[in-house]
C-alpha cells in the first residue's frame, strides 16, 4: 500500500526533508499492516527491511543467556526498529512481534539508496537528525532517572511508615540525645534530693522500666525506617541502571546508524563523481 507523504513527515528521521525529498521517499516505501501476535521478523532473519511505527503496538525482544525473552524496545509512533540490520544488511539480532493491529512503514535499503541518488542532500538532513538524537541520548546518560524514588516511596507509604520515619529521624538526632540526657539528669537529681519522699528512689527502678519500654518500642520502629531506606536505595539503583543501560544502547545504535549512513553517502558521492568524470 502506498504511503502518504504526510505520514513520513511524522517520522523524526525524515523531519528535515523538503517536499521533493519526501515525495521521492513516499514513492518508494510501503505501508504494511500486521495482525495481533503476528511476527514481523525473528532473530537470524535477513535484515533487508526496517519498519517505522505508524499506529498500533510492537514489542522488540531478544534472548538472554538464560534463554529468557528480554524486552529491548517498544517503539512508539514515528520510531524505527530493525534499522541497523537494514543498513548493514546483517541478520536481525532481535525479534519483533505486533501486539495489536499495527500499521508500519516498510523501508527497504534500496529505498534509501534511491532517495540519496536522486536527492543527495537528503543524506545530510538525516545525519543532522541522527546527530540531534545522539546528543539527546548523551544528555540522558548525564541526567538521573526522571522518576524520583523518594516520591515513588512516599506515594505508597502508609501513615504508620511515615510515623516510623519521623521517630527514627528524631531518635537519631542531637536534639533527642541532649533532651533525653537533660530529662535523665533532672529525674535522677529530683529523686536523690527528695530522698524518702521520692517517687522513684535510687536505683530508679521505675526509670529503668520506662527505659526498657522505650528501647523495646524504638528498636523495631527504627528498623522499619531502615528497611524503607534500603528500598529507596535499591529503587534508585534500579532506575540508574535502567537509564544507563537504555542510554548506552541508544547511543551505540545511533552511532552505528550515523556511520552506516555516512558510508552510504560517501559511496554515492564517489559513484556520482565517477559518472561526471565519465
Amino acid at each position: 500500500m502506498a504511503c502518504d507523504p504526510q505520514i513520513l513527515r511524522q517520522v523524526p528521521l525524515f523531519g528535515l526533508l523538503d517536499d521533493d525529498e519526501i515525495a521521492v521517499l513516499a514513492g518508494q516505501v510501503d505501508l504494511t499492516r500486521f495482525a495481533p501476535r503476528q511476527r514481523i521478523y525473528k532473530i537470524g532473519d535477513q535484515g533487508g527491511r526496517a519498519y517505522v511505527m505508524v499506529s498500533g503496538a510492537v514489542r522488540v525482544t531478544t534472548v538472554d543467556e538464560d534463554h529468557q525473552d528480554v524486552i529491548v524496545d517498544e517503539p512508539s509512533s514515528g520510531e524505527f526498529f530493525g534499522f541497523a540490520s537494514m543498513l548493514d544488511q546483517s541478520p536481525h539480532q532481535t525479534n519483533a512481534v505486533a501486539i495489536e493491529d499495527t500499521i508500519c512503514i516498510e523501508v527497504d535499503r534500496k529505498d534509501i539508496e534511491t532517495l540519496l541518488l536522486r536527492k543527495p542532500h537528503a543524506g545530510m538532513d538525516m545525519l543532522t537528525v541522527l546527530g540531534r538524537q545522539i546528543h539527546a541520548a548523551q544528555q540522558l546518560v548525564r541526567v538521573r532517572a526522571a522518576r524520583n524514588p523518594n516520591e515513588l516511596i512516599e506515594k505508597e507509604s502508609t501513615f504508620g511508615e511515615r510515623i516510623a520515619d519521623v521517630v527514627a529521624g528524631f531518635g537519631g538526632s542531637w536534639t533527642f540525645i541532649i533532651t533525653f540526657l537533660a530529662i535523665l539528669v533532672v529525674y535522677s537529681t529530683a529523686n536523690v534530693v527528695l530522698r524518702r519522699s521520692a517517687w522513684d528512689p535510687y536505683p530508679f527502678i521505675l526509670l529503668n522500666l520506662f527505659l526498657s519500654m522505650l528501647a523495646a518500642l524504638q528498636a523495631p520502629v527504627i528498623m522499619m525506617s531502615q528497611n524503607r531506606q534500603d528500598t529507596k536505595d535499591r529503587l534508585r539503583g534500579e532506575l540508574d541502571y535502567d537509564v544507563n543501560r537504555r542510554a548506552e544502547a541508544e547511543v551505540q545504535g545511533l552511532s552505528r546508524k550515523v556511520n552506516q549512513l555516512a558510508e552510504k553517502i560517501d559511496d554515492i558521492e564517489e559513484m556520482l563523481r565517477g559518472k561526471i568524470s565519465a
